[in-house]
């Protein structure tokens, strides 16, 4: 009763939305705006700035960095920020398919084509000879890379591979979304509260479809999870998660604990950050930046920063 009263008042909020919204050419998604990788893939993606390392170059540590649902290369700009002046390790930032172009792309491409861009570039590089890759993901990024773990996309490697999770997603802190295979193609899209500025780096308007993959990989995650599976030998898995997080809901990270152990037995590693922000690693353009905020982000980038070489 609760679920039909919830969309009866959900369908009468959105009853004047068209199927196919008029988005502005300053947002992102109008069809002007695009995420800056498009144009300049060499700035973002280690595989295009350098793909013949030399010996030196080739054995230093890479950090595949994915960012989230409705979201761009932009969510992982700080951290190469804070590493400039770095040369002990590269970072390359993915764009997902769908994502950081035109309202239409979004629409169009599924969860398995996002998760496709990640393993690309992890592919490309190990053909190109680098040895030692790791990923830091964020929010939906994280069960696309817990499926390909799932999946065996690692059983192979012949480096240590570390995988970090920030605020990854699994249950949404948002529960209406398992309503969207029944209310999605009604509505057509939704759109989302985003804070100054952001609409140049994340989706206002998210199409149902685009939500339905969602709704779908989130629940393949989970799945997975609760029947429990094992890492590889060589791969190393930790989770930074925000107590308060307002997108993906606490419980995600315990599915993760509970779910995956270590190859001989043990638990995966977790740290609980005291924040309120959804992705506390990206700060540029939220309001309300604190101390404590800042102090989060910086230990999360220095803790990455040393786990990779361990």
């Amino acid at each position: 009763m609760k679920k039909i009263l919830l969309a009866a008042i959900i369908i009468t909020a959105f009853a004047a939305c068209k199927k196919n919204p008029v988005i502005p050419a300053a947002d992102l998604g109008g069809g002007q705006v695009f995420d800056p990788s498009v144009y300049n893939p060499a700035k973002y993606l280690v595989s295009a700035a350098n793909p013949t390392p030399n010996a030196s170059d080739a054995l230093k540590p890479v950090i595949i960095a994915c960012h989230g649902y409705s979201a761009t290369t932009f969510e992982w700009d700080e951290f190469r920020a804070w590493s400039a002046g770095r040369t002990d390790y590269f970072i390359s930032q993915v764009l997902l398919a769908g994502h950081g172009t035109t309202y239409a792309d979004f629409k169009a491409a599924t969860w398995h084509n996002w998760q496709a861009s990640i393993a690309a570039e992890y592919n490309t590089l190990v053909s190109e000879g680098y040895k030692n890759i790791n990923f830091a993901a964020s929010s939906t990024s994280c069960p696309l890379i817990l499926d390909m773990i799932h999946a065996g996309f690692f059983n192979n490697t012949g480096t240590t591979v570390h995988i970090f999770l920030v605020d990854p997603i699994i249950i949404p802190a948002d529960k209406n979304l398992s309503l969207i295979g029944i209310l999605g193609p009604m509505l057509g899209y939704i759109t989302s509260n985003n804070a100054p500025g952001e609409e140049k780096y994340y989706y206002h308007y998210r199409p149902q479809e685009s939500l339905q993959q969602l709704q779908d990989v989130l629940n393949v995650a989970r799945n997975e999870l609760q029947d429990g599976f094992t890492l590889p030998k060589n791969v190393y898995l930790k989770v930074y998660k925000s107590i308060k997080d307002p997108t993906a809901d606490p419980v995600s990270a315990v599915l993760i604990y509970n779910g995956i152990k270590t190859y001989n037995g043990g638990h995966i590693g977790i740290d609980l950050i005291n924040s309120n922000i959804h992705v506390f690693t990206r700060l540029s353009l939220v309001p309300d930046v604190t101390a404590r905020d800042k102090a989060n982000q910086v230990y999360a980038f220095n803790d990455i920063t040393t786990q990779i070489f361990q």
